[in-house]
């Protein structure tokens, strides 16, 4: 069983910053990518950022020079710092990762999710 638990989540007013915590845990043989998604009311889920074994990284456009993807790699935790958040922001993030179990004959996916954060950007 893998478990993939956030925080650092929040209520922050407009121009503030917020990091996102996400730690993997359970039996987890290798990790391939980790990465961020986030929905707002009425919108579908979009990824954020994504990182994939410390060499790639993605962000999306509306992120991109205000948000931080980071990874720690012995703790098996991957990070989110969002500075100079906006209203826009507003939405719950959710944690994915590619990975792989340690379980004779398990394969590779990337069908492992986080519980999800509220972030909440207002004045």
């Amino acid at each position: 069983q893998v478990q993939l638990v956030e925080s650092g989540g929040g209520l922050v007013q407009p121009g503030g910053s917020l990091r996102l915590s996400c730690a993997a845990s359970g039996s987890i043989r290798s990790i391939y990518a980790m990465g961020w998604y986030r929905q707002a009311p009425g919108k579908q889920r979009e990824l954020v950022a994504w990182l994939a074994s410390g060499v790639n990284t993605y962000y999306a456009d509306s992120v991109r020079g205000r948000f931080t993807i980071s990874r720690d790699n012995a703790k098996n935790t991957v990070y989110l710092q969002m500075n100079n958040l906006k209203p826009e922001d507003t939405a719950v993030y959710y944690c994915n990762a590619d990975l792989i179990e340690t379980s004779y004959g398990s394969r590779r996916t990337n069908d492992y999710w986080g519980q999800g954060t509220q972030v909440t950007v207002s004045s």
